[in-house]
């Protein structure tokens, strides 16, 4: 089995292993990827998901030897899969990515957990999880630059949203190695660690992300995407109406847990 998942106290830990092929994505992993992720975002155990690839890759893109089979007139006619499940955007229109969870619209937070190459569709699969941990040595890039592959998961519309358009248009033409310290600096990442250490303070932030009141954790990341293209006064008015429902089942129990002497001068120990 290429993809396996690891749970611990409400953080779920999804593990691509091809590692003999430096976990590029076939069609089964990309399935079982989607799979994975879908039952994280619907079971209510799960709180926070860590993504990672084993053996010391997190994903060196598509599967270049798949790819080579495909029909020339309509290579991707096979893998126009349907996501029926309403946590994906207009999932009646939109298939599958290649590389597979790429496309689905989750309600709860995921971590990257980075560790050597995060190329091409690998780069791109980085870019959906809601912020990375890159191993010192790990890097990004378009390297399907080389071959005449598109960007289809997502990478023509998360990078420049990241970076901006200039310097995403940069990274995208060149397809330039992109090392751990730059990422850090463009705000590609959010962390760099030694190596071998991106699963473990990944999955050391999703425990304590995973210990605040969840109604809340998901109401603020929700507004935090769903603002993107918004005016001012309509991004605050999806703010307040997305904020009223947490505020109504977490907030006020909170409010009172602080009354009680919880969680005073920014203790993020004892919050009730």
């Amino acid at each position: 089995m290429s993809v396996r998942v690891e749970k611990n106290q409400g953080v779920w830990t999804i593990i691509h292993s091809r590692p003999e092929s430096r976990n590029a994505m076939d069609p089964t992993s990309a399935d079982h990827l989607t799979d994975a992720f879908l039952e994280f975002n619907e079971n209510e155990d799960g709180k926070v998901a860590v993504f990672w690839g084993e053996g010391g890759a997190f994903c060196a893109g598509w599967d270049l030897k798949f790819a080579s089979t495909l029909n020339e007139s309509d290579p991707l006619k096979d893998l126009d899969i349907k996501i029926n499940d309403e946590v994906s955007q207009n999932s009646n229109l939109m298939p599958r990515g290649p590389m597979g969870p790429s496309r689905l619209n989750l309600k709860k937070p995921v971590i990257g957990a980075i560790a050597g190459p995060a190329v091409a569709g690998g780069m791109e699969l980085a870019l959906w999880c809601d912020f990375r941990v890159m191993e010192v040595s790990s890097y990004l890039g378009v390297y399907c630059r080389r071959w005449g592959i598109p960007l289809i998961d997502g990478g023509t519309i998360r990078l420049p949203r990241i970076v901006g358009r200039g310097r995403a248009l940069e990274i995208i033409l060149t397809g330039r190695q992109v090392k751990a310290e730059e990422c850090l600096a463009l705000g590609l990442c959010e962390y760099i660690v030694e190596n071998g250490q991106s699963r473990q303070k990944a999955e050391a932030l999703a425990h304590q992300i995973a210990r605040f009141p969840q109604v809340c954790v998901q109401a603020d990341r929700s507004s935090v995407y769903a603002q993107e293209g918004l005016s001012m006064i309509d991004a605050l008015k999806q703010e307040w109406f997305n904020g009223k429902k947490a505020l109504s089942e977490e907030g006020l129990n909170g409010a009172n847990n602080f009354k009680k002497g919880f969680g005073r001068h920014g203790d993020f120990d004892k919050i009730g």
